[in-house]
């Protein structure tokens, strides 16, 4: 189980559902209905916009992943969202008055066409539309909401009533009054609504918590929701009435839980895009730093070896020039590497870039489990590269061991070699004893801690502890 978020956001809307659902059969004293159009008509215009908006975001995750599930469910929420103040809104708007029983049957079968495209979204699961013509896209919504419409239009004269009773006869206990097409399309809904709702959230399991499906995880809650919704409209047929039911209520929840993950979903969006601009303009960086000032790093030791060996200025250049190339070649490194792959595998190549360029013998074996951040890797990798270097022109070393351990005492990395070794309490006391200070300081600033073993004759060990 990588996401156990979803499952308890599933679970709670259950358990919401399951309880009003309860109350409302066994507990015949309490009043649940209460009429008022206005706050019906509030609660239809909110619950529309939330399916529109949703419906459109989905779109335009669909056009970046190309996943039947997405448009799916993008055209099953635009049904749900015409279904209601949209379908309304838009017959006024063409100067269409159809007959009473249509603004009941119409909305009707478009919710149950919505929620059926709602779970076939929830089957499809991960598939991939290869090829689509955009405009067949919304041809499921616009072919359910004209031919819908002509059918009932022609019907319009034998259209049976919806609803038995408008008031209905009791507001205290449940009231089965509604036409059996009607309760059975609530019914329908209900069960589409219910899978999808599992469906969703055993998807959403098999998700990294981190780096999933933000959105996935709330379509659980939400569609327990809207399946519970549909259980109450048909104790309560209030759908297309003017009272407000506890039906109402929870398709409410429903939208609002979906407002909740298309809000997040938008965030980490907009968050991604940032980082993707960040990682591109430090590769851009990276890539000036390598074209330009490791280039001519390069060219300058190679001309170094022109002068006088006798002289001593080759030496000092040639080991400025090498101290510099590791310095700019470790920048390049942090600037231009993704912080997604292994801490491991940065490790080793930082090390072995080193020892490449002095002919020595790397040995490595790292844990690849072993996690650290942006900062932490930048401070680990130049202690890798200090050590490397120092073990191979100091320690004359011909091999160097590289270790990346997790263990009951934290993280380690140790770098070991078989050079000549040295005595670390003399060597920090001199000026030349900067590369050791320099490691100590990036260790502590991982909150952790560096220890050097080595004595003339023995090697080194290199320890990092965080």
């Amino acid at each position: 189980m990588r996401d156990p978020l979803a499952l308890a956001m599933t679970v709670a809307g259950w358990a919401v559902g399951l309880a009003t659902t309860a109350v409302i059969i066994g507990t015949p004293y309490l009043l649940f209905a209460y009429h008022s159009p206005e706050l019906h008509l509030v609660l239809d215009t909110v619950d529309s916009g939330v399916a529109l908006l949703a419906a459109y975001l989905l779109y335009g995750r669909f056009t970046r992943s190309r996943r039947l599930q997405d448009v799916l469910l993008s055209q099953g929420l635009l049904l749900l969202g015409l279904a209601g103040v949209g379908m309304t809104l838009g017959l006024r708007l063409l100067d269409v008055v159809p007959d009473e029983a249509i603004t009941v049957w119409l909305p009707l079968a478009l919710r149950a066409v919505g929620a059926g495209l709602v779970l076939s979204a929830a089957l499809s699961g991960r598939r991939l539309v290869t090829v689509v013509l955009r405009p067949g896209l919304w041809a499921v919504p616009v072919a359910a909401v004209v031919v819908g419409f002509s059918v009932l239009w022609l019907l319009r004269d034998v259209l049976p009533a919806a609803l038995a009773q408008t008031p209905p006869v009791s507001a205290e206990r449940p009231t089965i009054s509604g036409h059996p097409l009607l309760l059975g399309a609530q019914a329908f809904g209900a069960c589409c609504f219910g899978a999808a709702s599992i469906l969703f959230t055993r998807q959403a399991l098999l998700e990294e918590p981190d780096g999933g499906d933000e959105l996935l995880r709330w379509l659980g809650p939400a569609f327990a929701l809207a399946a519970f919704a549909r259980v109450s409209y048909v104790l309560f047929p209030s759908l297309y009435s003017e009272w407000l039911y506890t039906g109402d209520l929870l398709r409410t929840g429903c939208y609002l839980v979906l407002l909740i993950g298309a809000a997040r979903e938008i965030r980490q969006y907009w968050s991604a895009q940032a980082r993707a601009a960040v990682l591109e303009d430090r590769r851009r960086l990276a890539r000036e730093l390598h074209d330009g000032v490791v280039q001519e790093l390069a060219y300058i030791r190679s001309e170094a070896h022109d002068i006088d060996a006798d002289s001593g200025a080759r030496q000092r250049i040639l080991q400025a020039c090498d101290r510099g190339l590791d310095e700019a070649r470790g920048a390049v490194d942090a600037l231009g590497r993704s912080t997604d792959e292994p801490l491991g595998f940065a490790l080793h190549r930082a090390a072995r870039q080193v020892a490449e360029r002095y002919h020595a013998i790397l040995d490595v074996e790292v844990d690849d489990s072993v996690r650290a951040d942006q900062e932490q890797r930048h401070a680990l990798v130049r202690i890798t590269r200090e050590a490397v270097s120092n073990a191979i022109r100091h320690g004359r070393a011909d091999r160097v061991r590289l270790l990346l351990t997790d263990g009951e005492q934290g993280r380690r990395l140790l770098v070991q070699d078989d050079g000549v070794g040295f005595d670390p309490s003399a060597a920090s006391c001199r000026a030349t004893g900067y590369g050791l200070t320099s490691m100590a300081d990036r260790a502590s600033s991982l909150h952790g801690s560096l220890a050097i073993d080595s004595a003339p004759g023995r090697g080194t060990t290199v320890a990092v502890t965080w």
